[in-house]
This record gives C-alpha cells, structure tokens and sequence, in this order.
C-alpha cells in the first residue's frame, strides 16, 4: 500500500488532520487495529460543523441534497433573503462554478447514484456508534422516532416520495401516517396549522459536541495526542507523509488523513477535483412549555427540531458563505419566523446558544473518502450527515489505510472519481 513501513508493509503511524466527528472516528478505529495515531486541528475538538447540528443518526434521512426538485427550488430561493437555501449576491467565481455543477447534478441519476452511494453506510451506522458507545464514549445514542410535520397533504407528498425512492433503492425505510392523536403524542408542542405528520421510524438522536468530546477523550485515553495545530500542506516524501503547520517545525509519520470538513478543499484540492464548499448550518437553543420526546422535522421550511438539555435545539438553512466568515443574525431570524407557525409552547425570544457552522457539501452528493497520494488519504463531503456517517467512514477508512484494499462501500465514494 502507499507509505508506511509497518511489518506487514501498512502504516505504523498516522496524523489525523481534523478534530470532528469524522477525524476522530478515524483515529479511534485507526487505534483498534494498532496504529499510533496523532490528531491536529487548528480550533480543538468539535470546532467545525460537529458541535451545533441536530445530532441526528437517521440512516432513513440521509436523503442527498441534489434531488431534481431542489433546482427549481434554489433558483425560486434566489429572490427570497429569508429562504432556507441563501447564496450571497457577491462575485464569487469559485463559488458560482460549484453551484453550475450542482445544478448540473440535480436530476434523478445523479441523485439515484448518492442515494446508492449512501446504501452501505446507512447499513452499518448504527452498529458503528454502537462500537464506539460499547468501548469506551461514555455517551449514549437514544432511540426514537423522527416525525415530520406538514401543513397539507400536498407538502407532505414531496418527503414521501424522496422516502419511496430510498427504498426502491435498497435502502431500509420504515415510515406511517399519524392520527391525530398519535400526533398529540410525538409532538405535543405541534400547533393547529400543523395538518399532517409522518413518522420515520427506528432512528436516533444523539446531543453531538458531547458525543465528539467523549470520543476524543476515548481517543486520548488509548494514547493518542490531539494538538492545536494550523496545518497548511500535507505532503507524501520518501519516508511517509510531512505535515507542514504555519509555524513550528513539520510533523512525520507514515500516513495522513485529511479530515477537515468545509476546508478539505484547501488541503486536498492539489488531488481532489471534487470541490467541497461550505453550506453553512445555523442552530439555537429554546425553551419549551412542554417537553418533546423526540426529534421534528420540518420539510418545507427544511429545519430539524431535536430535544436539547431539557430544551429544544432549532437548527436550519444551507447558506453558501465562507467557513470562517460570522454568524448572520438575520438567517437565525429566518429560521425562527420559519418555524414558528408550526409550535406552541416555544419560547422564541428566549433563545441561547446561537451557533453556525459549515457543513461540506459536494456538487454531486457523494462523499470523498480514500486515498488520494502516497500515505495521503482525506474523509470529508458528507454535506448535512457528518454525525450519522462519521463512525463507519472511520471504520471503512481505517480497513482501507492498514490492508491497503479498498472496501467495496468506499468505490463509489473514491475522491479522485
């Protein structure tokens, strides 16, 4: 295999570039099969798109972005400020040839050939967290229903019809329609305007900064080290892998993987012509009158409702900004007006916790996960399913890293496709 010089010719070292939930998966399954693993990333653990999303482990949900509707949708969402897709009306060449080849993306094969790209790591990711949670991540997964709600029949059509599609795929997909009264119970905060609810069955939910803390410290625990390093080349050299930080001397080893989400562009675009942009994820926290018992999605504003801390954690949008750039309060505004119509009960001035972060989208709705140069392999582009896919992108990686084979789940996902 590339790099490495172990007895059996894998790697005995490995730098993680990345402190989320994907990286961090990877050095602990890296870690089961032996390897001396050291993460790096420049803001600590959790400080990308990890901590504020909905925490969902939903296989059923993993529903690609580039589905033929959501052309016609982003063009409509062009003229609306307050949409829940948003593209800043700036000259961004980089930017605006991305979105040409979304679109180009968004029809039924492009969208079929994610949804058959998702089919193994859907399979395998309960069981991946149920590894980590077994072994040491001392924060469990909780098992429920995700019910969405719609105001007509007409709204409600379009999800179903994304769900038959999974599962004329392949895909394990258990869904119904509630009664009123089966409504009342899932969602007892659902207001009068709420006229249909369908609830995906056999799913998760999981609070996410505390599971990739508890998993960074199961990390550390086996005798990694996670250090706040700004890295700005990794490069393959005779002997393994040197990752050059913007200041201090470079760091070796046998092998790297570059894991860091939004910016894996940056890192990995010398090899990776797949482009990963940020679509930027806004979340807050509020209060409730009643407390929910499970996750609410809400399609047709596209915002995920998840019990938080005795609270709710509203998150939405897919906003195309720079990773770095700050919060716009307008968006959380957005999302708020968006959502509100369909609660009572919720406590919309008091929120807390306002919180943005950049998930990496692909233009063709498939992730980038393999080898890419000598001893250099990346895990990124999982778009809104970084949580739900980190841990079995990590296992899969790390059979991939240390048998030199590349597992048949990671072929349609190959980032120099």
């Amino acid at each position: 295999m590339f790099g490495g010089d172990g007895f059996d010719g894998g790697p005995r070292s490995v730098i993680v570039v990345g402190a989320g939930i994907v990286g961090l998966s990877t050095a602990w399954f890296l870690q089961e099969r032996g390897i001396e693993v050291t993460v790096v990333d420049r803001g600590g653990v959790a400080a990308g798109a990890s901590w504020g999303n909905a925490g969902w482990v939903s296989p059923a949900l993993t529903i690609p972005l580039n589905h033929p509707s959501v052309l016609g949708y982003g063009l409509r969402s062009l003229a609306d400020p307050a949409a829940p897709l948003h593209v800043p009306a700036r000259a961004d060449v980089r930017l605006w040839s991305f979105l040409t080849r979304f679109a180009a993306n968004c029809r039924r094969s492009s969208w079929n050939r994610a949804v058959t790209a998702n089919l193994p790591f859907n399979a395998e990711c309960l069981e991946a967290f149920d590894v980590l949670t077994a072994n040491g991540v001392d924060v469990p997964t909780t098992d429920g229903p995700i019910t969405a709600l719609f105001t007509s029949d007409r709204h409600a059509a379009h999800l179903v019809d994304e769900l038959r599609g999974l599962r004329d795929a392949g895909q394990d997909v258990a869904y119904r329609r509630l009664t009123r009264a089966e409504l009342g119970e899932q969602v007892p905060l659902a207001s009068n305007a709420v006229g249909v609810g369908i609830s995906v069955e056999n799913q998760r939910f999981v609070d996410p900064g505390r599971f990739t803390h508890a998993l960074a410290r199961a990390v550390v625990s086996r005798g990694a080290t996670i250090s706040p390093v700004d890295v700005v080349d990794v490069l393959p050299d005779r002997e393994g892998v040197r990752i050059h930080p913007r200041t201090g001397t470079p760091l070796t080893a046998d092998a790297a993987v570059i894991a860091t989400g939004a910016w894996l562009s940056s890192l990995a675009g010398r090899w990776v012509r797949t482009p990963v942009r940020a679509g930027r994820g806004y979340s807050f926290t509020v209060p409730v009158d009643r407390p929910i018992p499970g996750p609410v999605y809400l399609p047709e504003v596209r915002v995920a409702c998840t019990p938080y801390q005795g609270a709710l954690r509203v998150a939405g949008t897919m906003e195309f900004r720079g990773p770095d750039e700050p919060l716009i309060p307008a968006r959380v505004e957005a999302i708020v007006a968006s959502a509100a119509p369909m609660f009572d009960g919720v406590r919309w001035a008091e929120r807390t916790h306002e919180w943005v972060g950049p998930r990496p989208v692909t233009p063709d709705g498939r992730p980038l996960i393999g080898a890419v140069a000598p001893g250099v392999y990346v895990a990124g582009g999982h778009g809104m399913w970084g949580l739900a896919h980190g841990p079995v992108t990590g296992r899969l990686l790390a059979e991939h890293i240390t048998t030199g084979k590349q597992p048949e789940a990671l072929r349609a996902v190959d980032p120099l496709r």
